[in-house]
């Protein structure tokens, strides 16, 4: 098995339950969903494509990790869309090492490999996760681009264990324009249902993941859509 790899980084989690862990992101290429905004276009757009996917074993990836991170740090598989993939080698492997790994997905095809936490960011305007995924959830994540998306992101969710927490996350060009139809709807949810978290990206106002040598430094529009800026 080999993985398509769009980038591998090391830094720490910006976002949920895990805030500021230190963190070892694996991000694998190719995603159906092509979500507008999305921060991670050059995992789909063709136009943003790189030059190079390098197709990686899981063996390659564990030495990676164990190179170039510390024991400790947790491991994220991210995208682009993981849950395509087959990841049963890989957290195998990663396991191996000692590493948590966690899953970062929409959700939207049976899972194959053993996941330390899932993370669900269903997007439900395109393909909604799967009920059986759902019901494997940790802590879900729910980008809020206008107001519909938090009801239509809550829909989605039947089945979800009451453990698992609830964030609502500004998507990124409403963050950053401090855009507050968004945010104050995000505060009001979370004072109506205390279930329901407000979350940001805060991994961005740091800048953290630029430090390191093998994150994607080219400025590629949300989305692939230059109006909706970087």
């Amino acid at each position: 098995m080999k993985y398509p790899v769009y980038e591998r980084f090391y830094t720490w989690q910006g976002e949920g339950v895990h805030l500021g862990r230190a963190a070892y992101f694996i991000r694998l290429y190719g995603c159906p969903q092509k979500c507008f905004w999305c921060d991670s276009a050059g995992t789909w757009h063709p136009e943003f494509r790189p030059p190079q996917v390098g197709l990686y074993s899981a063996q390659e990836l564990a030495e990676f990790v164990r190179q170039e991170s510390p024991e400790g740090a947790i491991v994220v598989l991210t995208g682009g869309e993981p849950i395509l993939f087959d990841l049963k080698e890989l957290t195998d492997a990663l396991h191996v090492l000692g590493r948590k790994v966690h899953l970062e997905t929409s959700g939207i095809a049976p899972l194959r490999g053993d996941l330390d936490w899932v993370t669900l960011s269903p997007k439900p305007f395109g393909m909604p996760p799967l009920r059986e995924i759902v019901e494997l959830t940790d802590e879900v994540k729910i980008i809020v681009h206008d107001p519909s998306d938090l009801d239509a992101g809550l829909q989605v969710l039947s089945g979800l264990p009451e453990e698992a927490m609830i964030w609502l996350h500004p998507e990124w060009s409403r963050a950053r324009e401090k855009d507050m139809t968004v945010l104050n709807l995000i505060t009001h949810a979370v004072k109506q249902n205390p279930r329901l978290r407000a979350g940001y990206q805060m991994h961005k106002a740091y800048r953290a993941d630029d430090l390191d040598p093998h994150s994607d430094k080219r400025q590629i529009p949300l989305g692939g859509n230059p109006e909706l800026g970087v």
